[in-house]
């Protein structure tokens, strides 16, 4: 039955042969050119009217509301055609249960895009309930009961989260989102001990997994520090120039066209050695020291010109390829920032700048290191630039209230801290931050908050639990 069930994806286009003898082979075919353009919106309206032509078939809804998720990010569609093929009861046969599994994604996702609390916690109430009767229906299916821990996760119900896990780990030993969220809910309970012995587990059967070894980083910088954390960096950059051929023209490929889940996990291809990616040290290679100002600047400057050369080759290939060496990049400024090594890590952020600059995450990296320099109005700008491309931001939301408030504007920070705890209610920074705006002015609110923050810290992961895709 699971085999039908999880296979059905691959080759349900086929099914519209089955709708009519004379309609059925062009329905067949717009939606094969839809999808292979990437035309999904198309695909969706093909399916529709498939499933209109033969409204008791299951799994014409459930394909489109499958691209709806993954492609298009139309959750409250995907939502609506969830609901039509779970109001088919046990004439959807086995698509019942991923039809709720379907549904619960669509209320996850939309949980995580709300802006209002009350709307949130409806959300997510609504995902849970729904996840919980697709695994009723079919206890047996790994998928199903990963989503299920992954939710209750995210509403911070850890303990009660490793049940399910569980369970689908016993079902499929190796899947790789399993291994990455029990990685991320061992450290939740700080052991990060182990969670590092899993995400090892992990990287033994997934070794070109780009978001575990991001976990990975961060795992290592908590426990060693970021100049150990840095080699991880160094290896990721040298696994991704072995992994993706950069020749490879973005008009024959397409990041769409690959599941989220999948793009970690591409072919590697012959590549061509024309970009030598390699992390900056600008330190005296004979004594270890920092090297003279005037030596290391002329490092950066020759380290800066390579980058402006190799920018225009970087924009070929599909879009996740070189989202994903840009969060490696990122990455990595991130550590030597941590590591006060400012030369390199403004050497990382520039790699990051030209493959992506108009990147909410490039200029947030832009406004912290022109926050560590003192730079503090360029900052500001900065983090305006970074809230306008992505207003709902965590992280941009409390660099920007936490500078705020550094520069004697409390009232200002105090609100997009507000905003921040708002949107983001269980982020223990950004409660920390407004704990911080509050003691500013002496209110009496600031314990509370801190308190707040202390709390949902303890159950904090090292990475946050979206990082997981949630798709069909």
């Amino acid at each position: 039955m699971h085999k039908v069930c999880h296979s059905f994806w691959c080759v349900c286009v086929c099914v519209c042969v089955c709708v009519c003898v004379c309609v059925c082979v062009c329905v067949c075919v717009c939606v094969c050119v839809c999808v292979c353009d990437s035309q999904w919106v198309g695909a969706v309206s093909v399916l529709k009217e498939c499933s209109r032509m033969r409204p008791d078939d299951p799994s014409l809804p459930l394909l489109a509301a499958k691209i709806c998720i993954g492609q298009l990010h139309w959750f409250k569609e995907a939502e609506n055609l969830s609901k039509c093929v779970a109001s088919m009861g046990e004439e959807a046969r086995e698509f019942l249960p991923r039809a709720y599994l379907a549904l619960g994604l669509s209320f996850s996702l939309q949980a995580s895009e709300a802006t209002l609390s009350a709307d949130r916690n409806e959300f997510n109430k609504k995902a849970l309930q729904a996840l919980n009767k697709a695994n009723s229906l079919d206890p047996q299916d790994a998928q199903i009961s990963m989503y299920l821990a992954l939710q209750l996760a995210l509403v911070r119900q850890v303990s009660a989260a490793m049940e399910p896990l569980q369970t689908a780990l016993s079902l499929r030993a190796d899947d790789l989102l399993s291994l990455h969220l029990l990685t991320l809910l061992l450290s939740s309970q700080k052991h990060h001990r182990h969670a590092l012995d899993t995400l090892t587990l992990a990287l033994s059967q997934h070794p070109d997994s780009f978001n575990l070894l991001l976990t990975k980083v961060k795992l290592e910088e908590a426990m060693l520090g970021p100049a150990a954390a840095l080699q991880t960096c160094e290896e990721m950059l040298q696994r991704w120039q072995s992994q993706y051929d950069v020749s490879r023209s973005s008009e024959t490929d397409d990041s769409s066209s690959v599941p989220m889940a999948e793009r970690s996990e591409v072919s590697p291809v012959v590549r061509k050695p024309s970009i030598h990616l390699n992390l900056p040290d600008f330190q005296d290679d004979s004594t270890g020291s920092l090297s003279p100002p005037s030596v290391a600047v002329s490092r950066l400057e020759a380290a800066l010109s390579e980058v402006s050369d190799l920018s225009s080759t970087r924009r070929q290939g599909p879009t996740y390829i070189w989202a994903t060496l840009e969060r490696i990049w990122l990455q990595a400024g991130e550590l030597f920032m941590a590591d006060g090594r400012l030369k390199e890590a403004q050497f990382c952020i520039a790699e990051a700048s030209s493959l992506s600059p108009n990147s909410h995450s490039v200029l947030l990296q832009r406004g912290r290191l022109a926050e560590l320099r003192g730079q503090l109005d360029e900052a500001k700008a900065l983090y305006d630039e970074a809230l306008a491309i992505h207003p709902t931001g965590e992280r941009i939301l409390v660099q920007m209230g936490r500078l705020l408030v550094k520069t004697g504007r409390v009232h200002l920070g105090e609100k997009v801290l507000r905003d921040a705890v708002q949107v983001h209610s269980t982020s223990h920074e950004a409660w920390s931050g407004l704990g911080e705006a509050l003691q500013a002015r002496d209110s009496s609110q600031a314990p509370d908050c801190f308190l707040t923050a202390l709390e949902l810290e303890a159950s904090s992961p090292i990475r946050p639990f979206t990082i997981i895709p949630r798709e069909l």
